[in-house]
């Protein structure tokens, strides 16, 4: 009988063992997974720029559109690869990165394409460029010309001077400039001290609110007579330096040294209807600064003798740009820009001419010759290395284009190779055979 009896207990005793395991596993059927995150793509639109992912920290690629658990996932695989990234191949296996992401960052990836290529070091080109800042500046009247002077790429001078129209067409402040993606806390450590900028963003501060200069200073007008006034007095009455200067080029070249009605004044291109308005019941035209400047404008004119409509704009002469009426920092740039072109091809280059006076050249432009057949031109094959370096629509793809030629002889494939834009590639076949 008691045989029987712990038969049948131990019998029910698993009984309840085999049904508290089965409603165990049912539980865990139903375990709440809402704080699991799969890996996916940051559906955001990003503004993207070459980049080294070695040099990027937590922050960087989270702004590259990484979540926070995919950014650990890289940077903790950088770790198990050696602490560095070698290649695009390398960095495509990390499962964090998708197909698609890859094929987003792909060619903005300052790496060589396979660990092969890394093991023979011949991606120099692909190397970070020093920063080098020597002066103060304000970043504001920087073109992407400036950024990489400075040392920044094509792309990433681009992607500096987007983020400025992005807040407004000004950095603000220094705390804004440093939060701009391409900025690494590196880079900002070099360029802050030279930083013409606030320290900190104003509170009221809104990127869609417009610049109205509502505190600016007023002027304070009294008579004056405008064939009198030098650089300084231009300044006075509210002009820039630029905008000066060029009021006394126009005057003192263009209308031979002076002003003869208010008609001559409003046509002079910086002083906008608004401020001749402001300024026209101040402005008395003396006749006898009139008649003392007539005497210069008669030496001026014999000393004239250049007939522009035969002159060629890649020979023009320093000396023949003054007498046209461009000042000395106009002439000398239009000049150095011809000598590294080796010449001009068309017409519409020497408006992109820094330091020049836009209107002015126009009226060059109009009236002078451009002779191209002395201009130098080569193809992608046989250009001198030299050439493609120095060369300011060569030189920032100069490195790539020496490497694939090695190898590679038809020069449509090097063009699909070097994957630029269409209107940079449009600029460099200006220069080509």
């Amino acid at each position: 009988m008691k045989k029987s009896y712990y038969q049948k207990l131990a019998g029910i005793g698993m009984f309840l063992i085999i049904l508290f395991v089965f409603q165990n596993y049912r539980s865990r059927e139903k375990e709440d997974f809402s704080d699991v995150h799969f890996i996916a793509e940051n559906s955001v639109a990003l503004k993207l720029a070459e980049f080294n992912p070695n040099e990027l920290d937590k922050k960087q690629w989270q702004n590259l559109g990484f979540t926070e658990k995919q950014t650990s996932t890289i940077l903790n695989y950088k770790k198990v690869v050696g602490g560095k990234f070698l290649s695009k191949e390398q960095f495509k296996k990390c499962f964090a990165v998708s197909e698609e992401k890859f094929s987003e960052l792909e060619k903005y990836i300052l790496l060589p394409q396979t660990n092969t290529e890394a093991k023979f070091n011949r991606f120099k080109s692909f190397e970070k460029k020093s920063i080098i800042v020597s002066k103060k500046f304000n970043p504001d009247f920087y073109s992407a010309n400036d950024w990489m002077e400075m040392g920044f790429s094509e792309r990433q001078a681009e992607a500096i001077i987007k983020y400025k129209n992005y807040l407004g067409g000004s950095f603000v402040s220094k705390e804004k400039f440093k939060e701009c993606f391409i900025i690494s806390e590196e880079n900002f450590e070099k360029i802050n001290p030279y930083l013409m900028l606030p320290e900190k963003t104003p509170a009221n501060y809104n990127r869609y609110a417009k610049n109205l200069n509502s505190g600016k200073t007023k002027i304070q007008y009294h008579t004056f007579d405008p064939n009198t006034l030098n650089l300084d007095d231009w300044k006075s009455l509210g002009f820039s330096d630029k905008q000066a200067q060029t009021i006394v080029n126009y005057r003192d070249r263009n209308l031979k040294g002076s002003f003869k009605s208010m008609e001559d004044i409003q046509k002079c291109f910086v002083i906008s209807v608004e401020k001749f308005e402001e300024m026209k019941p101040f402005i008395r035209l003396n006749p006898a600064t009139i008649a003392s400047n007539g005497t210069q404008k008669a030496e001026t004119k014999q000393q004239e003798k250049t007939d522009f409509s035969k002159v060629d704009l890649n020979s023009i002469t320093f000396k023949q740009l003054l007498e046209f009426g461009f000042d000395e920092k106009a002439a000398a740039s239009m000049l150095g820009f011809r000598k590294k072109l080796g010449g001009f091809v068309n017409k519409e280059q020497i408006l992109t001419t820094y330091n020049i006076d836009p209107e002015l050249m126009k009226q060059l432009l109009s009236v002078a010759q451009l002779n191209t057949s002395n201009v130098p031109k080569y193809t992608l094959i046989d250009a001198p290395e030299e050439w493609l370096k120095n060369h300011p629509y060569f030189k920032y793809s100069a490195d790539k284009i020496i490497f694939y030629r090695l190898s590679e002889k038809d020069e449509k494939k090097i063009w699909k190779l070097l994957k630029t834009k269409p209107e940079y590639e449009a600029r460099m076949k200006l220069y080509l055979k």
